[in-house]
């Protein structure tokens, strides 16, 4: 498995989270993962929750909503617009958490190909406010990135197996 770290970056004052990760698997392989739902179900997330895809329309002007579940059957629900999707480079959406409607982030996943099979995916998040930001940084989200990413190592070795 994996050892590449995560590197989540929230500069104080500033409305934006930056997340970077070098994931061992080819450009193609990582934006399978990203806009493939049978795949995103399996990755995305931490593992201490069970994820439900609803809908995944992975192309410019393309919806999606996913629900998590913990063990007590609590539900998170999220969602969000596709604005760009560019093949093997890079995904523009909106994130929405339905706990904080109308509290919209904009996010930039960008996946490079570093030459020798593994890519860098780095992703930027803009928020309304660095309040929001705040927020979002504070709620957790530290885990699910971390957890997510190692899901991610596991899923796309058994997609190049």
């Amino acid at each position: 498995m994996s050892t590449n770290p995560t590197t989540i970056t929230t500069e104080p004052g500033t409305p934006f989270i930056d997340i970077e990760r070098v994931v061992d698997a080819a450009p193609a392989t990582v934006f399978r993962a990203y806009t493939e739902p049978d795949l995103v179900e399996q990755w995305l997330g931490p593992r201490s929750l069970s994820m439900k895809v609803e809908e995944f329309d992975a192309r410019q002007g393309g919806s999606y909503r996913y629900v998590n579940t913990d063990d007590e059957g609590n539900t998170y629900g999220f969602r969000g617009v596709f604005h760009s999707v560019d093949k093997d480079e890079r995904i523009i959406q909106t994130f929405e958490f339905d706990g904080a409607p109308g509290l919209v982030a904009i996010e930039t996943a960008t996946f490079e190909d570093l030459g020798d099979g593994r890519t860098r995916v780095r992703a930027h998040s803009v928020f309304p406010s660095v309040e929001a930001r705040d927020g979002m940084a504070e709620s957790g989200m530290e885990v699910g990135v971390n957890e997510g990413y190692e899901r991610l190592d596991e899923l796309v070795a058994k997609l190049d197996a």
